[in-house]
């Protein structure tokens, strides 16, 4: 059976017509992941040596990711043993992955397309999460969708979620017209690999466009937590959104020291002084130098892409810029 190497020292068996990435997870190896469709590029590796087969899109990667030699774990089989040059998760151990009945506690308009839902689970049971992290909610019917936990694991058994409507979505439509305090619901995860890491002593730096701001929340819920050989030198959160009314909670009102900046596209009136445009050019205004920032993305695959590119190339080392794309098609809603 062919065998992959990981330039961490790791390796693993791929049975024919497996992903590179279901058998890292089944052989209990965390390689990057999110979105595992081929769009959010979190899973991307570097080819070495070796061939490999394509079993569903790579649409996330460009002509000239593809052209260096990157590929989606996700959407990769291999042909013959493989050596691939991949992040190393800092030795995570990822919590296992569950179906958990819960119940809707409490469900919130925050903003005119954003809903705020509290879900509870049964007084005993366990579901262990890292901050970051999403689950996968099966609702009426068996529709499932993908949506970032926005809380840390501090208060027991309660799990908070931010959902944006997305029009003609089966689970918008539920959300939004539908469901009710009490619910029961089904849950499956934890899901993902998006969460801090690395970041001792670094300019941490969080970029969020729209609910993507809801698993950069759980993480500053979380930082106050870290011991102190491992907190971050700074602490900075740029939020993009169309306009004030989009920005749906008070992010300084949460623990510990960081600065926000909000950024909004399209603000209404003259009455705005802030910045304006998108987040990756506002922290590039404000940011020179970037080698020694961690960064953390969450939002649009279009403004992931775009802070990747740019950022890299104005000096952000590549293994420096962490992301968790938001993807919506006709047969999938996340987020």
């Amino acid at each position: 059976m062919p065998l992959v190497q990981l330039s961490n020292g790791k390796s693993f068996e791929v049975p024919q017509g497996v992903t590179l990435l279901e058998a890292a997870i089944k052989a209990g190896i965390a390689m990057p992941h999110s979105c595992k469709t081929g769009r959010c590029c979190s899973c991307r590796c570097m080819v070495i040596s070796g061939e490999s087969k394509v079993l569903s899109s790579e649409c996330g990667l460009s002509e000239l990711d593809r052209s260096r030699g990157w590929i989606l774990s996700c959407a990769r089989t291999i042909l013959t043993d493989l050596v691939l040059e991949v992040d190393d998760l800092g030795g995570a151990v990822l919590p296992p992955i569950k179906v958990q009945a819960c119940r809707i506690v409490s469900l919130n308009r925050v903003a005119p397309d954003v809903v705020r839902v509290v879900l509870r689970l049964p007084p005993s049971a366990t579901f262990p999460f890292i901050p970051g992290q999403y689950i996968d909610v099966i609702g009426p019917g068996g529709t499932r969708r993908s949506y970032s936990l926005a809380n840390s694991p501090i208060v027991a058994n309660t799990l908070e979620l931010h959902i944006r409507a997305v029009k003609g979505g089966a689970m918008s439509n539920y959300w939004f017209n539908q469901a009710r305090v009490n619910d029961l619901l089904h849950l499956r995860g934890p899901h993902g690999t998006f969460f801090l890491r690395n970041i001792a002593q670094r300019d941490l730096v969080f970029l969020a466009t729209g609910t993507g701001i809801a698993p950069i929340k759980a993480m500053l819920e979380a930082l106050p937590r870290f011991s102190l050989d491992e907190t971050p030198k700074s602490v900075s959160v740029l939020w993009g959104a169309r306009n004030v009314q989009d920005l749906y909670f008070d992010i300084k009102a949460l623990p510990g020291s960081h600065e926000f900046i909000p950024v909004l596209s399209r603000p209404e009136g003259s009455g705005w002084f802030g910045e304006q445009g998108h987040v990756q050019d506002v922290l590039l205004r404000r940011k020179s130098d970037l080698l020694n920032c961690s960064v953390y993305a969450c939002g649009s695959d279009s403004m992931i892409y775009s802070a990747r590119i740019a950022l890299t190339s104005a000096g952000l080392p590549r293994n420096q810029f962490y992301s968790d794309a938001f993807v919506c098609s006709s047969n999938l809603e996340s987020q």
